[in-house]
């Protein structure tokens, strides 16, 4: 009886931590994605289209391994920031980006 007692509570000791692991890292890609954004919107203000693209790719993929509605709202504003600015429009890549923040910051 001890022994099943002691089994059920190792099992239920990993399960919790498995459980609380995955919503960690579910935040950690939602805080990664804002980080990563707030960065491209201080070099997209700068006019800095080429640096706002590598932030927003990168804040991109963490976007994307976070969860919820938010985080899908701020993955279409970042694919719209790189967008622009692949064309070179750091204003509008800027804009994008700080619709992908206001997203993200609600994943979070």
């Amino acid at each position: 009886m001890i022994r099943k007692l002691a089994v059920a509570g190792l099992i239920f000791g990993a399960l919790t931590f498995v459980v609380s692991g995955v919503s960690w890292a579910e935040k950690s890609h939602a805080a990664e994605a804002v980080e990563h954004t707030q960065e491209a919107i201080e070099h997209g203000k700068q006019g800095h289209a080429d640096v706002l693209v590598k932030h927003s790719e990168t804040a991109l993929k963490h976007a994307k391994m976070a969860q919820g509605p938010h985080a899908a709202e701020g993955v279409k504003h970042l694919e719209g920031a790189i967008e622009a600015g692949k064309k070179g429009d750091a204003a509008g890549g800027t804009k994008h980006a700080e619709e992908a923040l206001m997203h993200l910051k609600e994943a979070k």
